[in-house]
């Protein structure tokens, strides 16, 4: 199986929420337009910033068929759910379910309650999942600081490497740049390492990354296109600064709590798109008007992403 490996954005989603925390799925049309308006190529949905923990297996389903509904006629733009990592039945149904939609790709994290113990343990779960929807490419989703299960991924691909013809690489979010260079170059690069970490974004490319899933891409995908763009022209100090300002703007969800101050920030450009569940810490009243005088002072609006009514 032939997989082509992905270039460019592809953006973590947040799952819009009503008010009373229930899904707000009316809005992943105009979700989609912004991504793809602001040059992303993707999406990696139910995944740590659109809350996939949260989400019933139904809820799962929803919002799997709504993107599927919204990007179903652009073959172009990827969509792949995280299907989850703790229960592999469901997680086997989930990917059916996305290929029955017709997505892309599924993304497969590590069973983060009762964890694999070695890495061969991880590898048969990856194939209990991913052999069912063979046709599909399927990425291995690389998050210890989530999961505790921290293997070398190199490990794994030695691993998976001619037991699993789908395998199309890793989501990798993690700071080890030497075993994910080796990864990279694993078998010649035959598998699609997808960067994870956002505020650290210019370093992987200089190591060779092709293609990152971050969520920061959801409010920001002009700063890192500016950010590539600024790498390939050799332009290394613009794209350093470009850099920093990515710390800069992420050094506020550290300041304000975490993945739900992305939500805050999508209200910034005019989204509204509710608050996260618990046991996620949302922020006060008297945060976000701190917060909105942080991000006016980060002159965010220079290098946001734009609604579609707004760039004419």
């Amino acid at each position: 199986m032939e997989i082509k490996h992905l270039h460019g954005l592809i953006s973590a989603p947040f799952t819009p929420m009503h008010e009373d925390g229930s899904l707000n799925l009316e809005l992943i049309p105009q979700y989609y337009e912004l991504l793809k308006g602001n040059g992303v190529k993707g999406a990696f949905i139910c995944g740590s910033t659109g809350e996939g923990v949260s989400l019933t297996a139904l809820e799962k389903k929803q919002v799997i068929a709504a993107w599927s509904s919204a990007t179903k006629h652009d073959k172009d733009f990827k969509v792949m759910p995280l299907v989850g990592g703790t229960c592999v039945s469901d997680c086997i149904d989930l990917s059916l379910y996305a290929q029955q939609c017709g997505l892309y790709a599924i993304g497969f994290a590590a069973p983060f309650y009762v964890k694999p113990a070695t890495v061969q343990m991880l590898a048969e779960s990856c194939l209990a999942v991913a052999r069912n929807v063979p046709s599909m490419p399927f990425y291995y989703y690389h998050i210890p600081v989530l999961t505790g299960v921290g293997f070398p991924m190199i490990e794994l691909l030695r691993e998976l490497n001619g037991k699993l013809p789908n395998l199309a690489g890793i989501k990798y979010t993690h700071e080890d740049f030497m075993d994910y260079m080796s990864c990279l170059n694993f078998e010649n690069g035959k598998y699609d390492m997808l960067w994870g970490r956002d505020e650290n974004f210019l370093s992987a490319l200089a190591v060779g990354a092709k293609g990152a899933v971050g969520s920061t891409y959801n409010y920001a995908a002009p700063l890192y296109l500016h950010l590539i763009d600024a790498f390939e022209q050799g332009d290394l100090e613009v794209a350093r600064q470009c850099q920093q300002k990515s710390i800069d703007m992420i050094s506020l969800l550290i300041k304000y709590g975490g993945m739900a101050v992305g939500k805050a920030f999508m209200k910034q450009i005019g989204l509204d798109y509710g608050e996260f569940r618990l046991p996620v810490r949302n922020m006060s009243k008297d945060q976000m008007k701190q917060f909105e005088k942080d991000v006016e002072q980060l002159n965010f609006k220079s290098f946001c992403s734009r609604l579609m009514s707004t760039v004419n």
